[in-house]
């Protein structure tokens, strides 16, 4: 069951998370396949991310730096598909306003991207442990596979202000022109990009 309190800095042994009502967050989350474990593990030791250290310790972000290798398309890619990237959009969509306030996203074939500004009563490691649960289960079924759809943690970084939270939105919505998928942000209709530009959003 969910609960209501938020945690502050916290961590289940895997990244660290900053828990807050009203914050602003940039939140990614990956398909379990999506980056090699071997390669993840390499890269902490590397960079001495032993221990759960904030999101904006240098190391924390050479490390999201390294995962941009997932925009290579790395794993089963179970998001290309129009039916299942469907299902995480409408996924994102249906709380969006009373469990948090969706500001952007991008569903790319192998991860998520998601900036939302959490609701009080709603924390954000229960509000991205729906979004997972939900999706894997409905995803796993419409493929017609069983077992781990997503990697066990996710990453997040609170936005720290106006310039900040612009950056982010930009990022998140060229990701797909980043990786190749599309010539112009507003092409690619699991994001909100697109539907912004269509008044869907």
């Amino acid at each position: 069951m969910e609960t209501t309190t938020a945690k502050g800095w916290y961590s289940r042994g895997y990244q660290p998370h900053f828990d807050e009502p009203e914050l602003v967050q940039s939140i990614t989350f990956r398909l379990h396949d999506s980056v090699p474990e071997a390669v993840l593990e390499r890269w902490r030791l590397e960079l001495g991310l032993l221990n759960p250290t904030p999101s904006d310790d240098p190391r924390q972000v050479e490390l999201r730096k390294r995962l941009d290798v997932e925009d290579a398309g790395y794993g089963c890619c179970h998001l290309g598909r129009e039916d299942t990237a469907t299902i995480m959009q409408n996924a994102l969509l249906h709380f969006d306003g009373t469990r948090y306030k969706l500001l952007a996203w991008c569903v790319m074939p192998n991860h998520v991207h998601v900036l939302s500004e959490t609701v009080p009563g709603h924390p954000l490691p229960g509000v991205v442990h729906s979004w997972k649960s939900f999706t894997g289960t409905a995803i796993n079924r419409v493929i017609g596979t069983s077992g781990t759809f997503w990697m066990p943690d996710y990453f997040d970084r609170f936005v720290r202000n106006q310039k900040h939270l612009e950056s982010v939105i930009d990022y998140i919505e060229n990701n797909p022109v980043k990786a190749g998928l599309v010539a112009d942000p507003t092409e690619w209709r699991y994001s909100s990009a697109w539907l912004r530009t269509r008044n869907k959003y």
